[in-house]
């Protein structure tokens, strides 16, 4: 049984053909008048100029019309205007135009936390609230808990003091921030191999690569024997020695590098990444870039200028040999027989980087130093007396200032006599800002590599007496 609303309706069909006759009637009729209108006005006597006119104000009536709407800003009809329309439109009176971005500031911040599943989530909203934004995230695990190190923008408004309440209020403990820089920016796998790869191209690096890694520290190369040839203890084993703000690795080259970080205790994460860089140097042997330059003297010898280490040490003790007691007496500060005994020190990798001068004919005129000294960099120059007074030093310390200024050191100093004319004048041609300091006859000068800031405070005096003779 068919269902009634299912079958069609007869009258539907008597209305269909009865619309159409109608429309075709209307068409008839229309065409009809058109016909007779145009024969009207063709046959009359100004047909062709009334057509003409007519079509002329056809088209001024729809140029008007397309015009009017435009120059009103209407919107035609059926359009609505979408959202990203909107976003565009103009704001209203009073609103301001434009909303200046707010100022910001870099942090550095590490924190403990129970090793329980929330916690970092707890963290990360306690962040959230005051308009903190997460930039980089590392963990740090610890047998009772793991140390989370974060890399966050916050408003600059925003006081560290204020951070470290809502992170304690998050269940974090132990926080520690200071402010950060762009060069965090880097993500920690990519820091990491650039560092192994500076590491890998220079053994001198290695100093400068795990400060880098690490962070603010202070960090010291002690050797395996003392100038006299004295084995001195306390080599650590080869696996090192974390003793929490103190590391102790066993140096490749023979002796200990101890790292110090007294405001921050290290993690057995950072302990196995500054271990693992350690092994690549072992693994690489002694290396230094083989890179040299032949520059021109203004009187004309040409010397050539390249890095050296403990394979130049003959031909140091033969300059050595040719430099009259009051050169070496000014650059070593102690017994002129102790001279030699410093060499092996000052070309070693490890300490830091050396400068060679050699004439055409190969031998060695001049050693320009740059040393690793903790947290500060030494720069020491001994030139042979024959070649002295011809910019030979002025070259090398050039050069060894502008290594400093590439590690990120922000000054050097020089520790020197107050008679050691030539180069209290090779540190005032770097044309850089110098503090000087005399002491009991010793004179020690530092040339800042970077402008201080006007707020600073004035950098604290290096204290003459504290400088190692053999530097």
């Amino acid at each position: 049984m068919t269902s009634r609303a299912n079958c069609p309706h007869p009258s539907r069909h008597r209305r269909h053909w009865r619309r159409e006759l109608v429309e075709l009637a209307a068409l008839f009729t229309a065409v009809a008048v058109a016909d007779t209108a145009a024969n009207t006005v063709v046959h009359g006597p100004d047909g062709p100029v009334l057509l003409i006119a007519s079509a002329v104000a056809l088209l001024g009536t729809t140029a008007f019309h397309i015009w009017w709407p435009r120059r009103h800003g209407r919107t035609p009809p059926g359009d609505s205007p979408s959202p990203a329309d909107g976003a565009r439109t103009a704001a209203p009176a009073g609103a301001p135009e434009t909303e200046q971005p707010e100022d910001t500031a870099l942090w550095r911040m590490r924190t403990t936390v129970r090793d329980e599943p929330g916690t970092l989530a707890a963290l990360c909203a306690a962040l959230a609230g005051h308009r903190v934004d997460i930039l980089a995230l590392q963990t740090h695990p610890l047998a009772d808990g793991t140390v989370d190190e974060f890399l966050i923008r916050s408003p600059e408004t925003l006081p560290a003091a204020e951070l470290t309440r809502a992170v304690a209020a998050a269940g974090g403990s132990d926080t520690w921030i200071e402010r950060a820089d762009t060069h965090d920016l880097v993500d920690a796998p990519t820091r990491v191999l650039t560092l192994a790869t500076r590491t890998a191209l220079d053994g001198a690096e290695l100093p400068l690569a795990l400060r880098q890694l690490l962070g603010r520290c202070t960090i010291h190369s002690l050797p395996a024997k003392s100038l006299t040839g004295r084995s001195l203890d306390g080599t650590p084993p080869v696996e090192g020695v974390l003793e929490e703000t103190v590391m102790r690795l066993r140096d490749p080259s023979g002796g200990a590098i101890i790292i110090e970080r007294p405001h921050l205790p290290f993690t057995p994460t950072e302990f196995a990444r500054a271990r693992a860089l350690v092994e690549l140097d072992a693994r690489l042997g002694p290396r230094i870039p083989h890179r040299s330059d032949v520059l021109t003297l203004p009187e004309g010898n040409a010397i050539t200028v390249r890095r050296a280490d403990t394979g130049d040490l003959p031909a140091a003790s033969a300059m050595h040999g040719r430099c009259s007691p009051e050169t070496l007496g000014l650059r070593y500060h102690g017994p002129i027989g102790d001279a030699d005994r410093y060499l092996g020190h000052l070309l070693s990798p490890r300490f830091g980087r050396t400068l060679a001068a050699y004439t055409a004919s190969g031998r060695l005129v001049a050693l320009g130093h740059l040393l690793w000294d903790g947290d500060e960099t030494e720069v020491a120059l001994v030139v042979e007396d024959d070649w002295q007074r011809r910019g030979v030093g002025g070259q090398l310390l050039r050069r060894l200032v502008a290594m400093a200024a590439e590690t990120g050191c922000d000054s050097v100093y020089a520790v020197t006599q107050s008679a050691n004319t030539g180069m209290v004048a090779a540190m005032r041609s770097l044309e850089l800002p110098l503090d000087y300091q005399i002491e009991q006859g010793t004179l020690v000068i530092t040339a800042r590599l970077s402008p201080a800031p006007a707020s600073a405070p004035a950098p604290t005096p290096l204290p003459a007496p504290a400088r190692p003779h053999g530097h």
